[in-house]
């Protein structure tokens, strides 16, 4: 038994706080959508902390390799595109939002991060970037 005053149900007390029922769907659907907000934005993280990772792992045998010898330098005939040039293009494009998109891109070219795509493909590959 409630004391003498106290509401008896839940509309009674919500018309005496005089509280507006907000509808259950109106929350869940709010609720939904900051859900995938949060799963958009940690794709997003991930997408880039894995571009990050992958930049900052080729070691120094990779950059050596990639050194321009002096008889490079007088062949200015076609420039050969390097890692590192082709790596800050799709970095730049996973931070614009296109993280999902660049990986494709990677496994399109037979490989499971850029360090291991061929670099006959590298111009290629760039074109493809340029157009997200």
């Amino acid at each position: 038994m409630c004391p003498v005053g106290w509401p008896v149900t839940w509309h009674d007390w919500l018309n005496k706080k005089k509280v507006k029922e907000v509808p259950l769907m109106s929350k869940m659907s709010e609720l939904d959508a900051a859900i995938a907000e949060l799963r958009k934005c940690g794709e997003t993280l991930i997408g880039v902390s894995d571009t990050l990772r992958e930049l900052f792992s080729s070691g120094e045998p990779e950059k050596a390799a990639e050194a321009p010898t002096p008889a490079a330098e007088t062949k200015p005939a076609a420039k050969q595109l390097t890692l590192e040039e082709v790596r800050k293009v799709l970095a730049q494009k996973s931070v614009e939002g296109h993280t999902s998109q660049v990986q494709f891109l990677i496994r399109k070219y037979g490989a499971d991060k850029l360090s291991q795509v061929d670099p006959a493909h590298y111009a290629a590959l760039l074109r493809e970037a340029e157009v997200l």
